[in-house]
């Protein structure tokens, strides 16, 4: 083992992803600027912390457990869509359906959210109790699953919530 301590960088990305659930679960308590806000404040830095840490060993038989119920995660996408109301749903141009549909696709910023928080709890829930290797393994798989899945989530859903922190509404017309 070349060291026990987690870089900076993994400390950080923990840190990040905890924050953001602990947001996504109080959501409740934000009015609906003000939560969007304090997402185009977060999902960013978890994007460039993510892109930042350190290049992984091959991982062996880590899994990230799948921590999150559905009902959990049901309530959580309910909360979100529930505040961000007439502006949850918006039309998504980024997803590999859009190439064969005639017709707009529309996906939801409560659903999207609601994904990154499932990754992101399962992960937390994962790494407690771990040794630092085991830890390692288990923020690279992540950064796997950014590559191949959520980091694109991220970014499509920082879009939708740009337009509506900045009154571009027609994303969300009609929809």
């Amino acid at each position: 083992m070349e060291n026990d301590k987690l870089s900076p960088t993994s400390l950080a990305f923990i840190a990040l992803v905890n924050e953001y659930c602990e947001t996504v679960e109080n959501c409740a308590s934000y009015s609906r600027q003000d939560f969007a806000e304090t997402m185009l404040k977060l999902l960013p830095r978890i994007y460039i912390t993510v892109v930042d840490l350190e290049p992984g060993l091959d991982f062996y038989d880590a899994i990230i457990s799948p921590s999150l119920d559905e009902s959990s995660y049901d309530i959580v996408r309910n909360n979100i869509a529930a505040m961000m109301g007439e502006d949850d749903v918006y039309l998504e141009v980024f997803v590999e359906d859009m190439k064969y549909s005639d017709t707009p696709i529309a996906t939801s910023i409560s659903e999207n959210l609601a994904d990154l928080y499932q990754e992101f709890y399962n992960l937390v829930a994962s790494l407690q109790d771990l040794n630092t290797d085991d830890q390692r393994q288990l923020i690279n798989i992540c950064k796997d699953n950014f590559v191949e899945y959520w980091g694109q989530t991220l970014c499509n859903v920082l879009r939708a919530l740009h337009c509506f922190k900045y009154g571009f509404k027609d994303l969300f017309e009609n929809y």
